[in-house]
């Protein structure tokens, strides 16, 4: 496809979403209606399925993404990031949730879903470890599950979380956006009640406390600095084999480098190409619906919709029972445990959307994103970066043995 076309296509997309987003305020998001335009293009064949990566914002995505990390590190202050503990669980129960939840569906429903061990068919406990992995995590688990469901020559498992991975935003999105909003809500409240404390917005001497020197404060200079942080937290990734994920440590690095007073709090904010990059980086929640094929859908239609709604149904459970045992309200608890069908950026939009659905001045906007966002974008990184991905490397070696 035309690149030029591509773009421009891209572009009217999202322009499209972000102004039913604001005509409804934030009731349907606007990764929710991008997410339902993109999949019916592509299921019809309007759209080609090369039509993100021929935009090149795919590609531009995949170098930037590192980038956005790090500025969202430098929007938490050190003591915010300390206090997210209680989400941390919240985002481990919800991702144990899932697992517990599928478990019992293959339990429940395991002879409608799988066939006989002798003859190659997946059975159930095949599903339930697909869809966990899936479920609750990204690219990294989905690719951990498709290793091990190829290597015992299981298609439909390899297949299985794929479909998953394309499709949860749509489940993942529009729930999270009306419980946020509910959330925001409840904040907004408490700010007007004197109970929610007003967010110092930061002003813009804050630049000058920076350490860098002036020439590194241009978009270019901030560009080549952060991306240099971001090859530290590449590097740290591969000497680890992953262990310490790239994007867990560039988040770190953001938290650290703005604390020490190297960076400004929004490092990014204020460069010419912030708002592209923005634009790229939400384009790779849309890449997997590219490759959604009608006929893959049908043939697992039931174990999609069994693991959609027994999933769901976990971490509403489990982040409800955790998160009101830590003090958190109903649906900030359900709204972190959400995070795993989605994460960044999701986490982080879907947050400004809320706070700017449920203020109606720019303090109000501020108060309630500062106890919103936080817990969202640690809720993200806990169960779609970290929890995940330790359980689906541990559980994936049962594939195949049903």
């Amino acid at each position: 496809m035309n690149p030029v076309v591509a773009f421009v296509v891209v572009m009217l997309v999202w322009t499209i979403s972000d102004f039913v987003a604001k005509k409804t305020q934030s009731l349907l998001s606007s990764l929710f209606v991008a997410s339902i335009i993109f999949l019916i293009g592509f299921l019809s064949g309007i759209f080609p399925e090369d039509l993100l990566a021929s935009s090149s914002l795919l590609a531009l995505a995949g170098v930037v993404v590192g980038f956005i990390i790090v500025h969202l590190g430098t929007m938490i202050s050190l003591d915010d990031f300390k206090k997210q503990w209680k989400t941390l669980l919240v985002g481990i129960a919800a991702v144990l949730g899932i697992g517990i939840a599928l478990l019992v569906a293959g339990l429940i429903f395991g002879d409608r879903i799988s066939g006989s061990a002798a003859d190659g068919y997946a059975q159930q406990i095949d599903f339930v470890v697909a869809g966990t992995g899936a479920l609750s995590g990204g690219t990294i688990s989905v690719l951990i599950v498709q290793e091990a469901a190829l290597g015992v020559g299981l298609t439909s498992i390899a297949v299985f979380p794929v479909l998953i991975a394309a499709l949860q935003g749509l489940i993942g999105f529009p729930l999270t956006s009306l419980i946020l909003r509910k959330e925001a809500a409840r904040l907004r409240d408490e700010y007007r009640a004197g109970a929610l404390a007003p967010v110092v917005v930061e002003e813009k001497e804050d630049a000058a406390t920076s350490l860098l020197p002036d020439a590194l404060r241009t978009t270019a200079g901030t560009l080549f600095v952060v991306g240099l942080v971001v090859l530290a937290s590449l590097g740290i990734n591969n000497l680890t084999n992953g262990v310490l994920n790239t994007f867990v440590v560039a988040l770190v690095f953001g938290i650290g480098l703005r604390t020490f007073g190297v960076f400004k709090p929004s490092v990014l904010s204020g460069i010419d190409s912030f708002g592209l990059m923005m634009i790229a980086i939400m384009i790779l929640v849309f890449g997997p619906l590219a490759t959604v094929e009608p006929s893959d859908v049908r043939e697992l239609a039931l174990p999609l919709l069994l693991a959609f709604v027994f999933g769901v149904a976990g971490i509403v459970g489990f982040a409800t029972l955790v998160g009101k045992l830590l003090g958190y309200s109903v649906p900030m608890s359900v709204a972190i445990g959400l995070t795993s069908l989605y994460g960044f950026p999701g986490t982080m939009i879907l947050s400004q959307e809320a706070a700017k659905g449920a203020g109606e001045t720019p303090e109000e906007v501020a108060a309630i994103e500062n106890q919103i966002l936080p817990k969202m974008i640690v809720a993200g990184f806990s169960t779609v970066t970290i929890t995940s991905v330790v359980v689906t490397s541990i559980i994936a070696g049962r594939i195949g043995t049903g």
